[in-house]
């Protein structure tokens, strides 16, 4: 099966799975997204949508994240992995935001940004603004390899291969309905892949080899 009709069976399979695809962090404004995301980052969503309700009680505009000193910030999201770091970074884009006269839909922008890189825009991009994008973390990185989509070393190669087998007006949805299969039914371990609905015919025999070995 080629990958064209390999992406298209996937794509009817993740449409009847996840007709709905809501945003898994909880957020209220693009820059309450933006934030969120960006403390996604080596952390699962669960644990952000932990911290962000006592952050954004204290900060959810730019301008009270600005008055916040970096130790109180750091306090508020300690319990995310990176922390200190991203705590310095969310003082910096708040300035920067500010700076700029309030936050842009613009790729430029958004990726000049401290501690936002592209997968961060582009989850801001397509799931605030609307611009068609498509957001590669690892879960993808890691299922388009499993299904034979992308034969990518890196995220940003991934990104590109996804690009050309789905139409622009699937990727925003088709982002979020791989992470979700990913966390339900295809986990990075320990996963039987001929057992499962989508790796079961869409891995190949190697791919299925390789991954019995290494269990």
């Amino acid at each position: 099966m080629n990958r064209e009709l390999k992406a298209k069976k996937i794509g009817d399979i993740l449409n009847d799975l996840y007709p709905k695809t809501p945003v898994p962090l909880n957020h209220s404004s693009a820059y309450t997204l933006l934030v969120a995301v960006m403390l996604s980052a080596q952390t699962t969503d669960k644990k952000v949508n932990e911290v962000t309700p006592g952050l954004f009680k204290k900060a959810n505009t730019p301008e009270k994240m600005r008055k916040l000193s970096v130790i109180s910030i750091e306090q508020e999201i300690k319990q995310v992995g990176l922390a200190p770091t991203k705590a310095k970074n969310l003082k910096k884009m708040a300035q920067q935001i500010i700076d700029a006269g309030g936050l842009k839909s613009d790729w430029d922008f958004l990726e000049s940004l401290a501690g936002v890189g592209h997968k961060t825009a582009s989850v801001v991009m397509s799931q605030w603004y609307g611009f068609p994008a498509f957001p590669v973390d690892t879960h993808i990185h890691r299922l388009a390899a499993r299904w034979g989509l992308s034969k990518a070393k890196n995220v940003e190669m991934t990104e590109r291969d996804l690009k050309k087998i789905w139409p622009e007006s699937e990727w925003n949805r088709r982002h979020l309905q791989i992470i979700f299969f990913g966390r339900e039914f295809c986990p990075a371990r320990n996963h039987n892949l001929s057992d499962c609905i989508i790796c079961g015919w869409a891995a190949t025999k190697k791919r299925i080899m390789h991954e019995s070995l290494s269990r």
